[in-house]
């Protein structure tokens, strides 16, 4: 598994880059024909990790109701954030995949309950629960992308 958290680590250095590289109004800003802008899914796949990982092993997650509530699937932004709501949400991005790892070395996933996500696979375990992220992370870094050309 340290490939798939190495490829994770990967992407969350592109997701840093953004929140470094553009202004709290660019990264607020939600372009024509979007639902959402370049925060909200960075914040997005913060919480989607957790679920897939955490929640979906019958763990508590590393992150708090309020957050997954404004980020989960089938959410938008409700208003802009702040600077400091940027900050923490930077903060984030490593320490979550960070103690992930952790936690998967020291064996703590010893269930997980089935889920299929909407490309219709079923995710069967933990593995394939950190697989899968990679996966929609990296179409979240597309929609990442595309946004950044519309700004």
């Amino acid at each position: 598994m340290n490939w798939a958290f190495d490829i994770t680590l990967k992407n969350r250095k592109l997701l840093k880059s953004f929140i470094e590289n553009l202004s709290i109004e660019e990264l607020n800003h939600i372009p024509i024909g979007f639902n959402n802008n370049i925060i909200w899914n960075i914040a997005h796949v913060i919480v989607t990790q957790q679920l897939l990982v955490y929640n979906l092993s019958g763990l508590p997650m590393l992150i708090g109701d309020e957050m997954i509530a404004s980020y989960r699937k089938g959410t938008k932004p409700s208003s802009d954030l702040n600077q400091a709501e940027v900050d923490f949400i930077k903060g984030l991005l490593f320490s979550t995949i960070e103690k992930t790892k952790e936690d998967y070395d020291a064996k703590i996933f010893q269930s997980y309950n089935e889920y299929t996500v909407t490309t219709k696979s079923t995710l069967s375990n933990v593995e394939e629960a950190i697989e899968f992220n990679n996966f929609h992370e990296g179409i979240h870094l597309g929609y990442i992308l595309a946004l950044r050309k519309s700004i």
